[in-house]
């Protein structure tokens, strides 16, 4: 916040951020006569669109005061965007200006009373934004003068010609130090204790407490050869200190931290043990993932000729000091590129990456693995001396904080033998300015410290980096650059056939850029024309972060390699800007793949992975309409968006986001748990652009899900409840986001704050989010003896109780797609198929797709027997009489045995039960024992034994499931938890109400939202809950669905809002029940009921059908209003729909269908609540005043509310609303027709 004052004396509080597309409409009414001839004719949408940088101010009232917008080349074509440099340069050779430190202004507009204030407080903002910023360039016709207020930061440099225009036009220039300038460092004195102190205190007072009223007097008073205290000041006061040490615990570290790509922070020695004694050969280098620490790494090679003293940037003395030993230290050994920041695919166990995060493209088997044991059993052996020394203490004004990084050319001069600078802060530190420069180290999966440790190179200071094309002469460097990458032959083959031709065999334009510092290659990039830009468009949500008809389809590219050294990752923005900018392009993709072609790295889809991927955003995919392609006939959309590509998750950098900050949140949060609660938590966080979690874990038993274990063309053993498919995982690509750790969570100490990991593992956490759900459990046997003829009620009731005995080998308890896989390899391993009798024992929609898929696999019907067990509700699994009709129909006519209200009573009649040969049974009248050969149990779901004890174990109220409250709190504030797993605390008297209840992906997105408050400071806090609604439970309105195959191949899906479980006949002879349709018949496969609440909204659908139907297209007709769907019920009643499956393929429901129907429907719903004209109320308070009676009229209220509605404007904003939704998504729905097609 500032205070700016007008020449009148007024006063406003203004304050600065980026401008956003709502500010277009302001900046065009403050756009004057003098503006356009400054800047000329501009197109705003366009302009904002490929800036690099707008800031907006604003005052309290959130009006807008000034804007002021820049990118990275010349206005007024002067110059090319990527041969500006030049022109300047022969303009006043004495500007060290650099595509680094410079930007153009190419607008600028301000309320006129306040103009001068808000020009001098955004350009304040911008240096403080971009450090590197150093001059901001303003080049306008010469014969033209500045004005008042420009005139007042910008200098005259010179004039130089258009391309474009005849008249010359003149340059002017500002410097950072005339706003927000460079700090002077120098060493502290004890007489900077009274400056410092206060500052100090604004943060912390611990060291106060600890060490006296002077420690920090006493700390300057004590500076030697290892220790240094050193100050910032501005006007001779001092307003930062940092306080660095050489003595550094390298053993502790060594322990601790991967600093294999730093060389141990040592001085190379040749006694230095870096491989493990006997390393196992390995095929090519390209064709397997590498397991080695050390294959991980990337050497950047000593460069084979002197650096030349003018390819040294001009800068102040103590930047000369440091740089000249910067550029001494980069010609020795730099070790670079860990796993983190090039590629590993192995790397995916508890160590991360840099950033605490691992990146897959594959989704192997190596995308989920344990803890690993190589990182205990060897660990590199550093002799050499160190080279590193560390920051002690570190404090700075907040006022000049963005100019932290001013302290390292001094203080590395402090240390002339030493390259690295280390810091350590705790996890939940924010990223301040300082360390977001550094790089983070990788801990090691038993590291136990609660701090992070940061690393900074002496070679980062450098400014002398340079991103220019790849040349033929920069092979060899890129060749060292990428020596140890998997991929490397896949950068050199394309580096080549750059150098070559400029484009790909198949014509696409391809593009090499290279990152050159002091004439040694520090990164490479490869990008070519994205060629699928159409795909993109309508498969993906780009357009949350551009205006797609503003970008031309030259300007997108398609970044296919990326490698940086680590020293300079700070660098990588730039890097990105400038691909852009010398590449003419405006967005860049980068598709991460589920997996590689035939598992070949070489192949195609093989992108090497990059160390920009945090720097980039990724995409939310987007849900696909299912067309009727043969209906639709030519009416279909194009084959360039219906097409059927390998599936990718995509990740997307733009000009607006070169330069806009990312928040890094480190807090360590542990999910347990890869349930669909569990994934959707994760990708709410992962999907927030602004945010990068760089410590997310998963704790799984399998790992991700998602392997396609099983393959699409087979039936599965479990029914799905569509929050999660396959194909969801892959556009997902949660594993380059999130550490995977495999294993059974064992224990949890909430005091040291870690969870324990088979076998004996820990994983340590700030938030524990608990997300295991239920399982099927291996059922215990009553133990009754059947030949005494017992019936169900003379046995005991064993149901809670837990089996303790070894489970046999053919037993099978079924909750994943591993289960499903290792069962169906058994039967096929053991002749199952062609003889034995297969149990299936359980009362649940799983047990009849089991049925399905072993009639499937092409077992006998008359070998598998269905068991059921006593119901333990009224309501059935399927509560649909015609449904379960057809379906027990279709198992008598397989030849299935069904069993009803049987219990389990022995297996091998109480003898040895590995393996079983056979199952006893009691029931309500007499016992029967069956042969098995396999025996599948879906009997009943609870919480898993030992996810039970480790709960209990740590004391978390547990009742019969885990207690929460309704902000997902457990009674420990670190630990919440969420799903089937928990239960509401009885203090909301809702027992019957459970996670259970409501719809998967909803809760985990819903908490999700409350812990975002906790990181991201862009949302507003959350207030207490009014005293007498803070015991209501939550509700949420997405639909519960659960489908799958059933017998007698019948296609199921059945989607419900969420409820309390009735029978089907009890709800419907409720008395605001509503109505039903159905059309065609369960047995024959032609079944579709749709019911219809009271309020005439789709409440219920229930299909049951022979052949295939897109489910995905009629969970989009949950929640509709019956006139939305063509006033379906009339209709319906008026026998014209027959047949709704036919119905719902006809053309004008597809837009139903698609994904941005409901932004539409938001949109419609704003205008008729909105007051359009002055003289009449909107439409909504006009239906109020009538309920409300205070109108009277004298026609019915729905035919006068349409009457108005069709003689006002209301109309005709509707209608145009609907029409500029159709054109916009026309490539979507080419089906409609619109004005000006027809």
């Amino acid at each position: 916040m500032s205070v700016l004052t007008s020449p009148r004396g007024t006063v406003e509080v203004v304050h600065c951020r980026r401008t956003e597309p709502q500010d277009i409409y302001c900046i065009q009414n403050l756009i004057r006569k003098f503006t356009k001839k400054l800047f000329g004719r501009l197109n705003i949408i366009y302009l904002l669109e490929k800036a690099n940088l707008a800031i907006t101010l604003c005052n309290d009232k959130e009006e807008i005061m000034a804007q002021a917008t820049f990118l990275d080349y010349p206005n007024w074509k002067v110059a090319n965007q990527d041969d500006w440099l030049s022109v300047l340069q022969e303009l006043d050779n004495e500007i060290p200006c650099t595509p680094l430190n410079t930007l153009f202004m190419h607008l600028f507009v301000a309320v006129n009373e306040y103009s001068v204030g808000c020009c001098k407080e955004i350009f304040r903002t911008v240096f403080k934004a971009v450090p590197e910023l150093h001059f901001i360039f303003l080049i306008v016709p010469s014969y033209l003068s500045l004005g008042s207020t420009l005139i007042t930061v910008f200098d005259l440099v010179g004039n130089v010609p258009s391309l474009t225009h005849d008249e010359d036009f003149a340059v002017h220039i500002c410097h950072r130090h005339n706003h927000y300038p460079q700090l002077h460092i120098r060493k502290a004195r004890v007489e900077d204790h009274d400056d410092l102190i206060p500052i100090f205190m604004r943060h912390n007072t611990i060291l106060k407490a600890t060490y006296g009223e002077y420690f920090l007097a006493e700390l300057i008073e004590a500076q030697d050869e290892e220790n240094h205290s050193v100050v910032c000041e501005v006007e001779g006061i001092a307003v930062g200190f940092m306080s660095v040490c050489s003595r550094v615990n390298m053993k502790l570290l060594h322990e601790c931290f991967d600093l294999g790509p730093f060389h141990g922070l040592c001085v190379p020695h040749p006694d230095d043990v870096l491989e493990p004694p006997q390393e196992p050969s390995r095929g090519s280098q390209d064709a397997e993932p590498r397991n080695s620490s050390r294959d991980s790494e990337e050497t950047v090679q000593e460069p084979q000729a002197p650096i030349s003293p003018e390819t040294r940037e001009r800068e102040s003395n103590q930047g000369k000091i440091a740089e000249e030993t910067a550029v001494e230290e980069l010609s020795s050994v730099v070790r670079s590129g860990n796993t983190s920041d090039v590629e590993d695919i192995e790397h995916l166990g508890q160590e991360s990456t840099e950033d605490d995060t691992n990146y897959c493209v594959g989704n192997m088997s190596s995308a989920s693995i344990s803890l690993r044991e190589e990182t205990k059993s060897f660990r590199p052996v550093y002799v050499g001396a160190s080279t590193a020394f560390c920051i002690q203490l570190f404090c700075i004004d907040e006022k000049h904080e963005a100019r932290s990084l001013d302290f390292m050319n001094f203080v590395f001069s402090l240390f002339p033998d030493k390259n690295f600078c280390l810091i350590s802060v705790p996890h939940l530190t924010p990223e301040f300015p300082l360390i977001q420069n550094f790089v983070k180290v990788v801990p090691f999966n038993n590291c136990t410290l609660e701090q992070d440790l940061y690393v900074f190179h002496r070679a980062g200071l450098l400014k002398t980096i340079t991103i220019r094309f790849a040349h033929l002469s920069d092979t060899p460097g890129v060749e060292n650059l990428v020596s140890t990458l998997m991929l490397n032959k896949s950068i050199l083959q394309d580096l080549k056939q750059y150098n070559e031709a400029r484009r790909d065999p198949d014509g696409t334009p391809l593009q090499a850029f290279v990152a050159d510092v002091a004439e040694q290659i520090v990164g490479i990039a490869m990008i070519r024309n994205e060629m699928d830009v159409e795909y993109i468009r309508s498969h993906y949500n780009i357009e949350d972060f551009i205006y797609f008809s503003h970008h031309q389809r030259e300007e997108h590219g398609h970044l296919y390699h990326f490698a940086l050294n680590p020293i300079f990752r700070h660098y990588t923005k730039f890097f990105l800007k400038e691909i852009l900018r010398l590449g003419y392009k405006s967005c860049l993709y980068y598709p991460v793949y589920p997996e590689f072609r035939d598992s070949k790295f070489q192949s195609s889809y093989a992108h090497s992975l990059t160390s920009a991927l945090h720097y980039l955003v990724p995409v939310r995919p987007r849900r696909q309409i299912v067309y009727p392609l043969q209906k639709l006939g030519i009416n279909a959309p194009s084959k360039t968006v219906s097409k059927d590509l390998l599936s990718y998750a995509l990740n997307h950098t733009n000009r607006k986001l070169t330069l806009e900050p990312k928040i890094t949140v480190n807090a360590r949060i542990v999910v347990v748990g890869a349930s669909n609660v569990g994934l959707s938590f994760l990708e709410t966080l992962v999907f927030c652009s602004h945010l990068k979690f760089s410590n997310l874990t998963l704790i799984s038993t399998h790992g991700l899900p998602g392997k396609k274990l099983l393959g699409t063309e087979q039936r599965k053993f479990l029914a799905s409840d569509h929050c999660f498919n396959d194909k969801d995982h892959a556009l997902m690509s949660l594993c380059s986001w999130v550490n995977v750790v495999v294993g059974r969570m064992t224990a949890i100490d909430r005091v040291a704050k870690h969870v324990v990991v088979s076998p004996g593992d820990i994983v340590l956490y700030d938030h524990l989010v608990l997300c295991t759900g239920q399982q099927y459990q291996v059922p215990c046997p009553t133990g009754a003896d059947i030949s005494k003829h017992l019936t169900n009620r003379e046995i005991p009731n064993s149901s809670r109780q837990r089996y303790t005995g070894k489970v046999p080998c053919n037993h099978f308890v079924v909750n994943s797609e591993e289960d499903c896989l290792k069962a169906l390899s058994w039967i096929r391993n053991n002749s199952i198929i062609t003889e034995g009798n297969v149990i299936v024992y359980g009362d649940t929609i799983d047990t009849y797709t089991t049925v399905e898929t072993l009639l499937n696999l092409g077992v006998r019907g008359s070998c598998i027997h269905l068991v059921r067990p006593p119901p333990t509700s009224t309501v059935t699994c399927i509560n649909n009489y015609s449904v379960e009709s057809a379906v027990e129909d279709a198992l008598r006519a397989a030849g299935v045995t069904t069993y009803r209200e049987a219990l389990l009573a022995q297996w091998n009649d109480g003898q040895n039960p590995d393996p079983i040969h056979s199952a006893s049974f009691t029931t309500p009248t007499k016992p029967f024992r069956l042969a098995c050969s396999v025996f599948f149990s879906f009997f009943e779901k609870n919480v898993d034994y030992e996810t039970f004890k480790a709960i209990n174990d740590a004391c978390l109220v547990y009742d019969g499931r885990l207690v929460i409250d309704a902000n997902f709190h457990t009674n420990d504030v670190a630990i919440r938890a969420a799903g089937s797993l928990t239960k509401f605390s009885n203090k909301y008297y809702s027992n019957e109400w459970t996670h259970n209840n409501f719809n998967s992906k909803e809760i985990g997105f819903q908490l999700a939202a409350t812990m975002l408050v906790l990181f991201d400071p862009t949302l507003e806090p959350v207030t207490e809950p009014p005293a007498d609604l803070d015991r209501l439970i939550p509700m949420y309105k997405g639909a519960k669905v659960q489908g799958g195959i059933l017998p007698g191949s019948y296609h199921y899906l059945h989607i419900t809002k969420p409820t309390i479980s009735t029978p089907l006949e009890v709800h419907m002879a409720q008395p605001d029940f509503g109505s039903e349709i159905i059309t065609g018949n369960a047995k024959l496969g032609t079944y579709f009921r749709i019911h219809i609440n009271k309020n005439k909204m789709v409440e219920t659908i229930t299909c049951l059908s022979k052949e295939p139907f897109p489910a995905s297209n009629y969970l989009r007709l949950f929640g509709q209003h019956e006139d939305v769907l063509n006033n379906l019920y009339a209709r319906h009643k008026d026998k014209l729909v027959t047949d709704l499956y036919c119905y719902f393929t006809e053309p004008w429901c597809m837009a139903l269908f698609h994904d941005r129907f409901i932004d539409l429907r938001k949109e419609l719903r704003r205008i008729l609540t909105s007051k359009e004209e002055e003289e009449l109320p909107s439409m909504e308070q006009l239906a109020r005043q009538i309920e409300d009676e205070e109108i009277n009229l004298n026609e019915k209220p729905r035919k006068y509310l349409k009457r108005v509605f069709q003689e006002t404007i209301y109309k005709s904003l509707v209608e145009k609303s609907i029409l500029d939704y159709l054109h916009y998504n026309h490539y979507h729905l080419p089906m409609y027709a619109w004005p000006g097609i027809i």
